[in-house]
């Protein structure tokens, strides 16, 4: 079967085909990356369309929110669209985006040919209940769809496929904490394939300091800045989703580029940045009651060794140590990196979503 994979970000829009016939797995064919704003979407797709030996079987789409409706992949018809549509109250930079870009399939494709939505919360469906809600009443919190519902959850789940493809002595993997690091940041704390805690909630804002996104605030902040700014909330949201974060304390996304800046600006965001990424560790570490390993992926999590350095530096009374050689090595490669001594295994893991959205439509279409 060949399999077309459309992993629509807010910013980003990544074209891969699969052939899923391949001996070793899933062999991939072919692979694009565009920026998502004002592309010809139907243009893009005849054209990638054309490279492939034979049109595709299915097409699969991630979705990044499915609510609470959605916890597993499904055969996308009208009446899936109309519900992913409907979730965009939840998601707007990113599920509106994602029918865009299934209507633009169907077009391009043919009624006859599988749409396949896989959902970025649905690995997090089964989170415990004192991990997914807030402490709100009812009326107010998971009446009206108020909860954590996680999300990085391709990407999670690819770390932790691919951990436990490397130690199949640990069942279903063990207790792991995955983190993912992009533009995007999150952290799952995860007991044998279960996740049981994750950064982001409501919506991607919340947890880790991120590029653009301020991570975890104090609610009253909202109203507070919305009062003295004279902004709606709205622009406040903006303010903290698009102008905050690394970007907001030093002028710069990329904690590569900080970490070579001597600027003391720069120097405080990357330590805040580790330093919310050591905290989140350390709580998953009494959340796990231990744990066997810790897997970093993500463009940053992959390919910035002083990070993942500062983020579990003081961190051997947990059983963490780094071997430095092989942190520094470890650049955009599957690596070991814990020194001999660590009682905890630390892997670099690069993250494929995309072989995901390609087993879940297997799975969907009855082919595993």
């Amino acid at each position: 079967m060949i399999v077309l994979t459309l992993n629509s970000g807010s910013t980003s829009i990544k074209l891969a085909a699969y052939d899923t016939a391949a001996t070793n797995g899933p062999a991939r064919l072919e692979g694009e990356h565009y920026p998502n704003d004002d592309l010809d979407m139907r243009a893009v797709l005849d054209a990638f369309l054309r490279k492939l030996r034979s049109p595709p079987h299915a097409v699969a789409h991630r979705v990044v929110h499915g609510g609470t409706q959605f916890k597993g992949p499904v055969r996308i018809d009208d009446s899936v669209a109309a519900q992913i549509a409907k979730l965009s109250e939840l998601a707007p930079l990113h599920n509106p985006r994602a029918l865009e870009w299934i209507n633009a399939a169907r077009a391009a494709c043919g009624r006859e040919v599988a749409q396949v939505a896989v959902f970025d919360t649905a690995f997090f469906s089964r989170l415990p209940r004192v991990a997914a809600e807030y402490a709100l009443p009812a009326r107010i919190g998971v009446d009206l769809g108020v909860r954590r519902y996680g999300f990085h959850g391709l990407a999670h789940e690819a770390m932790w496929g691919r951990w436990c493809e490397l130690y199949p002595e640990l069942p279903r993997g063990g207790r792991l904490i995955t983190v993912q690091l992009g533009g995007g940041c999150s952290i799952t704390a995860l007991d044998r394939g279960r996740p049981v805690d994750h950064s982001m909630g409501f919506s991607p804002l919340e947890g880790l300091v991120m590029a653009t996104r301020s991570g975890d605030v104090d609610p009253a902040i909202l109203p507070y800045l919305q009062r003295r700014l004279q902004v709606t909330s709205d622009r406040v949201i903006e303010l903290l989703n698009c102008e905050s974060g690394l970007v907001g304390i030093a002028g710069e996304s990329n904690p590569g580029e900080l970490l070579a800046d001597s600027a003391p600006q720069s120097q405080f965001a990357v330590e805040l940045y580790c330093y919310r990424l050591r905290k989140y560790i350390g709580a998953y570490f009494a959340v796990l009651g231990g744990c066997d390993g810790i897997v970093f992926g993500g463009g940053v999590g992959e390919h910035v060794p002083g990070v993942r350095q500062r983020a579990l530096a003081g961190m051997g009374w947990a059983g963490v140590m780094l071997d430095p050689a092989a942190n520094d090595a470890a650049r955009g490669a599957e690596a070991a990196i814990q020194s001999a001594r660590s009682t905890v295994r630390v892997q670099v893991i690069p993250v494929e979503e995309e072989l995901v959205l390609v087993r879940e439509t297997e799975t969907v279409m009855g082919t595993t």
